[in-house]
């Protein structure tokens, strides 16, 4: 059965993905670059490899994108601290690799080639891993098989199998229990997701339940942002503040009229809104919507701050450091198609809302059964929720704690995750 499915996966499913790709790429931006940035990667690869210690063990890790190496980090970071290694650190999409470009953790930062067998065996020639980690998802078979010709550990990290999950299905699930046999460890963020490993008959000493490194990350990135003076803070004295993050129009058309609403009512309440995509257009259309009602300023502007009660954020990269300021927070994506990260927001200890498409995030769904988060799906809603924690303070607070809790509590994962590593390299 291995033998046929890499004939399909070699033979018909590559093929047909690089000339999707190449096809894409005359309309896509981003996919271009990506096809771009991989001509030179074995001479880049060799090129900067001439800077680096070759007596030192290489430890390989790979994203997929920005977000999957956020969840990386916490890991590189202590590895490098405590181990005298080399670190690859590669990319399958530009966004990725061009915004990480200059990590100091570094010792090499590259592409992943087309996954050919040809290529994956003179990558892996070249690079000479001691061992890979290959963050949550991002699994290419030809990269696997030739890892195990080599026999070099390859470990899944932060790995999670949702319970809708396409690789369940009984075709895709035979050729993934042939993937997952690659690997040497399968360290989960939940004893749930090991056991949904485990149906792929995979041996119950590979797959370990450690927890997710986003905790871990989001709790050092809180404890730097805690030090950042972003906003002065006569702007926000005896201000209730409500932080709307990584907003979509699709939420923005159900926050703010009940925010509006409560506005009317509190005249203490300020909203912070910083939209996923806060392009010219997007900015003009918010400023619009509350044109009539409430007074609004983009942050780039703060300096002349006259008592506005919606400060439009013009920039991206800050919205972490934004929610120290907050006293309850909307985390937006949800009424569009997945939420964002809720554990930006709950890393504060404060209450957490969002709207009903938490499907793909179990942070969501935890926050929500434990009482941190709040659910609503609907304008109703959103006003009734929004005037009881801005009136309550007590209520308020009592779900900030649980969301607190449920952070601190799920702290660890990154140091599990090395104890692993330590015993490979």
């Amino acid at each position: 059965m291995k033998i046929i499915w890499y004939f399909i996966y070699d033979f018909i499913i590559i093929p047909f993905l690089y000339i999707t790709l190449n096809a894409a790429s005359l309309f896509n931006s981003k996919i271009r670059r990506g096809i771009t940035g991989r001509r030179r990667v074995y001479e880049e690869i060799i090129l900067n490899a001439l800077s680096i210690d070759k007596n030192k063990k290489l430890v390989w890790f790979h994203s997929s994108s920005l977000g999957e190496f956020e969840q990386a980090k916490p890991i590189i970071e202590e590895l490098k601290r405590n181990r005298n290694v080399n670190v690859l650190i590669t990319f399958f999409s530009p966004s990725g690799y061009e915004n990480s470009k200059k990590y100091p953790f570094a010792d090499l930062i590259a592409y992943m080639p087309f996954d050919t067998i040809f290529n994956a065996r003179k990558f892996i020639s070249i690079v000479k891993p001691d061992l890979a980690v290959i963050m949550r998802y991002d699994i290419w078979p030809n990269i696997m098989k030739a890892m195990s010709e080599k026999s070099i550990p390859v470990f899944l990290v932060d790995a999670t199998m949702r319970k809708d999950s396409a690789r369940k299905l009984p075709l895709i699930r035979s050729f993934h229990k042939i993937l997952f046999s690659w690997f040497a460890k399968i360290l989960t963020v939940s004893e749930y997701d090991a056991d949904e490993f485990k149906r792929f008959d995979i041996s119950d000493n590979i797959i370990n339940a450690v927890g997710d490194t986003r905790f871990d990350r989001v709790y050092q990135r809180s404890k730097l942002a805690k030090e950042v003076n972003l906003i002065n803070t006569e702007i926000l004295k005896n201000k209730k503040v409500f932080v709307f993050g990584s907003s979509w129009e699709q939420d923005e058309e159900v926050i703010f009229p009940a925010f509006k609403k409560l506005a009317n009512r509190d005249k203490s309440v300020l909203m912070i809104i910083a939209p996923h995509e806060p392009t010219l257009l997007h900015l003009e259309k918010i400023e619009n919507e509350f044109s009539r009602e409430l007074k609004t300023i983009r942050f780039s502007f703060l300096k002349n701050y006259s008592d506005e009660r919606v400060i439009i954020v013009d920039s991206i990269g800050i919205l972490l450091t934004l929610y120290t300021y907050a006293d309850a927070a909307f985390v937006g994506g949800s009424f569009k198609h997945s939420i964002h990260n809720v554990l930006e927001a709950a890393v504060y200890g404060i209450p957490v809302m969002f709207g009903p498409k938490i499907d793909t995030s179990q942070e969501a769904q935890k926050l929500l059964e434990l009482g941190g988060g709040i659910l609503v799906r609907n304008k109703r809603e959103a006003y009734r929720n929004l005037r009881k924690l801005f009136s309550d303070d007590n209520y308020r607070k009592t779900k900030g704690i649980i969301s607190s809790k449920y952070v601190n509590e799920n702290l660890g994962a990154t140091q599990k995750i090395l104890n692993e590593i330590y015993k490979s390299i």
